[in-house]
């Protein structure tokens, strides 16, 4: 008898569907084909065990399960429920009048219950685009699969309870997401701005970067507050809106990141890599390829402290997807395209023993290691960080004031203010969001300088010796300056305090 049900693989952050073929001829032996891999092997001994334990009977006949297309590697235990079941309907112990209507996806225990698989909400997506009825997920996916609008979501605790709503004996319940208006979620946080006394100037700064989505660096002595305002940036970024937060929990459930029972992710994530981390860890990729830190922070932060200690190769490949918005994983087998459209937040300190240009702390450097510590991070890779600031030690005597500055509910208030003139900006651009996103002919379109303002740039261009893509960032942060100051075009004190968060570049520090 043949049977065929449906179920699907994972390439990327989507999902193709996948057939499986399950046909019983005269023999012996069960036989998978199809192009599977180990884990999906193996699937045979827990399949096995699951009937065993729930009382169901395997075949005494030659038993071929092909997985659809033959082509496609099939890879992981996401294929244990979906061959279950079709065995089940080749032998009549499951009706398969049903079958078809699902995609159906789950790993199966020795005892026969359900165990949650990484991906399910791109498998939802695929289904709802596919003309699909609904899906089939153990217990623990149902909440993230839940989130895909007209797709009927029916969650199982085991292969038996499975068994008995196809055959109709249990109630096929339909799970609903609770996911609330992502554009109105303002999610609690313990860290607040309020908590930073002083450096004013950096928190101005961090909103700027916050509102165009620029990348920043800060650099300053240990202990003057470079991870504490790091760590705050979440509270002042702007809610995701529904279609940022299914791309961004598509990626964290394709790396089994989501939490049990967890749906639509309503914060911005912010990835505080290692610096150890290595270039697949950043990146992606590896044998059974996954999504690295740059696209688990897609639409959010990636926090990179001590930027200087991380490996020269591993902070190098950060740069195309820094430009792109994207990270293409190109090997002999496959070839995978991730989105990766984060915010570098970087930190570091001035010099190997961290007091260079500290105010009441002499350096042991010399001027050669000093040098050689900035050198550490390419001219290229500093070239794409927009805002460069310095972090100066706040005095002790500011300390004790019990004077506490703007929280992060003001500041987000600007924020979702500018980001909102940036949307109505690009409203006609496809994929362009903020201000760091534009190009070289938007920038013309969007930014045009009056002569008093193009004649300052160009003055500050040649005292620094900047490069072309610092000439275009500078415009871009003005741009943004302006949007919070709420002015239609650039102005000369905008394009100015551009110019000042240039400190680093090669030629001014230290100087």
């Amino acid at each position: 008898m043949f049977v065929k049900a449906y179920s699907a693989s994972v390439v990327g952050v989507s999902a193709i569907t996948i057939g499986v073929e399950v046909n019983l001829s005269r023999g012996l032996g069960m036989f998978l084909v199809g192009l599977p891999d180990s884990s999906v092997k193996e699937s045979q001994d827990r399949i096995r065990s699951a009937f065993e334990n729930s009382e169901f009977k395997m075949p005494s006949k030659r038993l071929v399960v092909n997985l659809a297309p033959a082509d496609v590697r099939k890879e992981g235990s996401s294929f244990d429920l979906p061959i279950a079941v079709g065995i089940l309907a080749a032998t009549e112990q499951v009706s398969s009048q049903r079958i078809g209507d699902y995609i159906i996806t789950g790993e199966l225990s020795l005892d026969g219950t359900l165990r949650p698989v990484k991906g399910v909400l791109p498998i939802a997506v695929a289904a709802a685009e596919q003309g699909f009825k609904g899906i089939i997920v153990p217990k623990d996916n149902a909440p993230e699969a839940a989130v895909v609008e007209g797709l009927e979501v029916v969650a199982a605790d085991s292969l038996k309870h499975v068994a008995e709503m196809l055959n109709g004996t249990a109630p096929m319940v339909a799970s609903v997401a609770n996911v609330e208006d992502v554009e109105t979620v303002t999610s609690p946080y313990a860290e607040d701005f309020s908590d930073v006394k002083g450096q004013d100037n950096v928190k101005r700064a961090l909103e700027i970067a916050a509102a165009g989505g620029h990348n920043v660096i800060m650099i300053g002595a240990p202990g003057s507050g470079k991870t504490m305002l790091a760590r705050r940036m979440p509270t002042i970024m702007p809610p995701m809106t529904r279609s940022e937060a299914l791309e961004t929990t598509k990626i964290h459930s394709v790396a089994g990141k989501l939490g049990a029972q967890q749906g639509l992710m309503t914060r911005r994530p912010f990835r505080t890599p290692h610096h150890t981390a290595s270039q697949v860890a950043l990146i992606g990729g590896g044998s059974n390829p996954q999504p690295g830190e740059v696209s688990l922070a897609h639409n959010g932060i990636l926090f990179a402290d001590e930027l200087p200690e991380f490996g020269r190769s591993a902070l190098e490949v950060l740069r195309q997807p820094m430009e792109d918005k994207k990270i293409t994983i190109s090997r002999a087998k496959y070839s995978i395209e991730y989105p990766a459209n984060f915010m570098l937040v970087a930190s570091m300190n001035p010099c190997p023993c961290g007091y260079y240009n500290h105010p009441t702390r002499e350096c042991s450097c010399n001027r050669y290691a000093v040098h050689n510590y900035l050198n550490r991070i390419s001219g290229p890779l500093l070239d794409r960080i927009d805002l460069h600031i310095e972090v100066v030690p706040v005095p002790i005597e500011e300390l004790h004031t019990k004077r506490t500055g703007e929280s992060s509910a003001e500041i987000r208030k600007r924020v979702v203010a500018a980001r909102e003139r940036q949307s109505q900006r690009f409203a006609e651009c496809e994929g362009v969001h903020t201000n760091a996103m534009m190009n070289s002919a938007m920038i013309r379109r969007f930014c045009p300088l009056s002569p008093e303002v193009a004649a300052l740039l160009n003055r500050a261009i040649e005292r620094i010796n900047l490069s072309t893509r610092a000439y275009d960032r500078i415009i871009k942060v003005a741009r943004t300056i302006a949007d919070l100051d709420g002015k239609e075009n650039i102005e000369p004190a905008h394009i100015a305090e551009a110019i000042n968060y240039r400190s680093l570049d090669r030629d001014s520090w230290g100087r």
